[in-house]
């Protein structure tokens, strides 16, 4: 089997650098399955967090080379044959012990999102949805929660804008609950203030890394970027709520 290189990020929230192991592959392995064997074989303290190894449950998260990635769903043989190939923690959130950090900024933004409210039924009692509105938010459900979006997304990474911007994933879970066609609630003020939808410059590098293949910008943030411009600087929008007092389209 042939060996290949590895550099493993390994510390804590106090500090740490990469160590270098050389590991035996064999054919058909991904980048997880290698930091297995590198736990199994020479560092049995290795902490890597993962669960179903099918791409569905967003684990293994973690940077490969710098691209945020799955583990389990990054395969060996993409790499050259003499390349080394460098593991570190996610950059954007705290690290716990070596490739495992903590994520739980992302689970308390995500209580704060206003949660699905239904409109009342029909005169005969029934719900109806068109399918295309159905196919436009099933879209967004596909969501593993990886936080690859969030990880690579730059007003989080790099201007650590937490206090002001909910990032991408939640983004798209505020475009899933107002583009419902059977959602009363009116969440386009607090996607303004409290969200951060101003701060999307939509680069689009949160939709280049989603396992999902999620259309994130151009089918989640931009159309709510659009609503939250219609709401307050629509013109015409601001003379119809001044004379008869309604907000903008849902």
């Amino acid at each position: 089997m042939p060996e290949r290189r590895f550099r493993v990020w390994r510390g804590d929230a106090r500090g740490g650098g990469f160590q270098e192991y050389a590991v035996e592959v064999d054919p058909g392995m991904v980048v997880l399955d290698v930091i297995h064997r590198i736990q199994a074989r020479q560092a049995n303290d290795l902490a890597v967090r993962w669960n179903c190894k099918a791409g569905k449950c967003g684990s293994c998260s973690m940077e490969i080379n710098g691209r945020p990635r799955l583990g389990c769903m990054t395969r060996m043989n993409m790499f050259g044959a003499d390349e080394v190939i460098t593991v570190q923690p996610l950059k954007t959130f705290p690290v716990v012990k070596d490739l495992v950090t903590d994520v739980a900024w992302n689970y308390e933004r995500n209580k704060r999102i206003p949660p699905f409210k239904p409109r009342p039924r029909g005169a005969d009692g029934q719900h109806r949805m068109m399918q295309n509105d159905v196919d436009r938010v099933q879209e967004f459900r596909k969501c593993i929660e990886c936080f690859l979006c969030q990880d690579v997304c730059h007003v989080l990474r790099d201007h650590d804008r937490k206090d002001a911007f909910v990032g991408p994933r939640f983004m798209i879970r505020l475009a899933s609950l107002e583009m419902h066609p059977l959602d009363a609630a009116d969440r386009i003020p607090a996607v303004r203030a409290e969200f951060g939808s101003g701060l999307c410059n939509i680069t689009r590098c949160c939709t280049e890394v989603c396992p999902e293949h999620i259309g994130i910008t151009d089918n989640g943030i931009i159309p709510l970027k659009e609503r939250v411009v219609d709401r307050y600087y629509d013109p015409i929008q601001w003379l119809a709520r001044r004379i008869f007092g309604r907000g903008g389209e849902h």
